[in-house]
């Protein structure tokens, strides 16, 4: 019998599957109420997930977090991560977001050439060699995390507006920060392919609710070559590594150049966006799918059946090469009903026993 890693990886490879893989990411208050029902908070062996994600810990490089802030003042409960972007809470109705603040808006080109970049901390390969090997040892797949991998670092620091001006016009700004964040990102990728991850886990979201959120042909100038460059710098270490992308949103307009780039898996396949069937029978002998189950409408909103019908649908879509990991879009926020996740397994058990 296959572990669960190597179950995972044949799956994403489209070579078959002994089961369906499953993925789920749930906030605070759904991981208190999978305690409250069975007493321990480990509900990514509940649900028989067969990998584990993880992020590297990153040097900051600042001593005064504040103090890059040269032109805002901000909150005194603002947390400051290792890029200097700045998070204050938000509203009670929205606890789990933060408003952003960025360290770069309004700088000039010098401020952003000698700005303190994050940098992957020495002796961080080794401790991520020894967490990989625990989890193969397991016969679990590693998922190293890394999305934010080169757009949306680039604009959380210097502001959206402003980034996307500077590249609108040809700005020595936009291309010194875009190339110190890509920069970052190899020695990230490098240090995770070193250390033996079977998924990379990339993204930057480049789409919105209905539309691309930049052009394509601004896309290819500023934002491809970048995260080309990413990919490569892991296939040169590991040819066979999966390559995982993140985008939210409508996104088919890329999707050909992402296959083209080596992404090997899409995510979440966002269905309030577009259409799961469609992008599949467009890309599926391409391309494997991660996510795909709505958290905007069907999870929260929609009935036990319907979610379970659903993710039959999704199954039998991808057919018996596998082909898609399954899960909820997007963490499972407080409003979702724990049947709605069940039905999901049910759906699962359901699909196996048919076609297994």
């Amino acid at each position: 019998m296959i572990t669960p890693r190597e179950n995972v990886k044949r799956t994403l490879r489209r070579e078959g599957f002994s089961s369906v893989p499953l993925d789920y990411v749930l906030c605070d208050s759904q991981i208190e109420r999978f305690k409250e029902m069975h007493g321990h908070e480990d509900y990514q062996t509940f649900f028989g997930m067969g990998h584990r994600s993880f992020e590297m810990k990153v040097q900051k490089n600042y001593s005064d977090g504040r103090s890059l802030f040269k032109r805002e003042i901000i909150p005194e409960d603002t947390r400051i991560d290792e890029y200097g972007i700045g998070h204050s809470k938000g509203s009670e109705w929205a606890f789990h977001m933060t408003r952003m603040h960025h360290p770069l808006k309004g700088a000039d080109l010098n401020e952003i050439i000698d700005y303190p970049y994050p940098s992957v901390p020495e002796g961080e390969k080794e401790n991520l060699t020894a967490l990989i090997s625990g989890l193969h040892a397991r016969g679990l797949a590693s998922f190293a995390f890394m999305q934010m991998t080169v757009w949306e670092a680039s604009w959380y620091m210097r502001s959206m507006e402003e980034l996307m001006m500077d590249m609108m016009m040809e700005d020595e700004r936009a291309t010194v920060l875009l190339d110190k964040i890509t920069e970052f990102a190899c020695a990230k990728v490098r240090t995770y392919t070193e250390a033996g991850a079977d998924i990379i886990s990339l993204g930057d979201d480049i789409g919105t609710q209905e539309s691309i959120m930049i052009d394509v042909p601004f896309w290819e100038r500023w934002l491809k070559p970048r995260l080309s460059k990413v990919i490569e710098t892991a296939r040169a270490v590991n040819p066979d590594v999966l390559i995982f992308y993140h985008s939210c949103g409508y996104i088919i307009p890329f999707i050909e150049q992402l296959i083209e780039l080596g992404i090997d898996i899409l995510n979440p396949v966002q269905p309030e966006c577009m259409s799961f069937n469609e992008v599949h029978k467009k890309y599926g002998d391409r391309l494997s799918f991660w996510g795909t189950l709505g958290t905007q409408d069907l999870l929260p909103y929609g009935t036990p059946g319907q979610v379970k019908e659903t993710s039959i649908s999704r199954l039998e879509q991808c057919g018996s090469q596998g082909g898609i990991v399954l899960g909820p879009t997007h963490m499972v926020e407080p409003e979702v009903p724990w049947d709605n996740l069940m039905a999901i397994v049910e759906g699962v058990k359901e699909f196996e026993l048919k076609y297994g």
